[in-house]
């Protein structure tokens, strides 16, 4: 009779462990899908300068993403936009006329950055299960907007296309195929770090001024000390000559 408890409870938790199991490869079993997007390399606040990094991955079991082109919005152009090298892939930075010049530090703008498209040099691009970082240094990021939206266009290996263009809207599902969405953060004081360059300068500045004024107390003391023991030595001297006259006079 226990024998046979013991038996059924044996059972029972094989087949609980087995419903685990299954769940377990039913989860793994469902694709995970991914799609183009864009994240800071820190932080992307209003009126400064950040490097964003596109990430993109390959939804393709049979094929390879051997094109990526990442279109830039014209309703807030930017004026700087800089590459990072990216072995195994080229790089072309496309840009446009204004209608509206934009100025930056003083200085007018009359073009921008409508789009950047890499193209797999080596013709192997993204394999399959596999992503790519793609990064940009971008400025001056807009003040009046709290999000930039990209639009992507993804080719494969087999000549599939796809647009990663639709926007997200807020309180809705996400759509299909959303657009990559830079989200920024509130304005600093100190847009390009030179605020904090300063305030490190002049730490700089006080802790030479207080090592310098240290060094000078420092020589100071020495000297006096060096003093009193030459006076010490001299009245030392001058003794021990008086006792020797002494002696030799007795």
């Amino acid at each position: 009779m226990q024998a046979s408890r013991i038996a059924s409870r044996i059972a029972s938790r094989s087949l609980a462990a087995g419903a685990v199991a299954g769940t377990a490869v039913l989860a793994l079993s469902v694709p995970a899908f991914a799609h183009v997007s864009v994240q800071p390399e820190g932080t992307a606040a209003k009126g400064g300068y950040a490097v964003v990094d596109f990430k993109v991955p390959n939804e393709r079991d049979s094929a390879s993403t051997t094109r990526i082109e990442v279109n830039f919005p014209a309703d807030h152009p930017l004026a700087s936009v800089m590459p990072e090298s990216v072995a195994g892939w080229n790089v072309k930075v496309t840009k446009s006329k204004l209608d509206k010049p934009l100025t930056v530090h003083g200085e007018k703008i009359d073009e921008a950055v409508t789009k950047v498209t890499w193209t797999a040099a080596d013709g192997k691009g993204i394999q399959p299960g596999y992503f790519q970082k793609f990064p940009l240094s971008l400025g001056a990021l807009p003040e009046n907007t709290d999000q930039l939206v990209f639009k992507a266009v993804q080719t494969y290996s087999n000549k599939e296309v796809v647009r990663w263009i639709e926007v997200p809207q807020a309180g809705q599902d996400e759509p299909e195929n959303p657009a990559p969405v830079l989200q920024l953060s509130a304005a600093t004081d100190d847009h390009h770090g030179t605020a904090g360059a300063e305030d490190a300068s002049d730490k700089t500045a006080t802790t030479a001024a207080a090592d310098s004024g240290s060094g000078s107390h420092d020589t100071d003391t020495t000297a006096r000390v060096l003093g009193v023991v030459g006076i010490v030595v001299g009245v030392a001297g001058v003794a021990y000559g008086v006792l020797a006259g002494r002696r030799r006079t007795a």
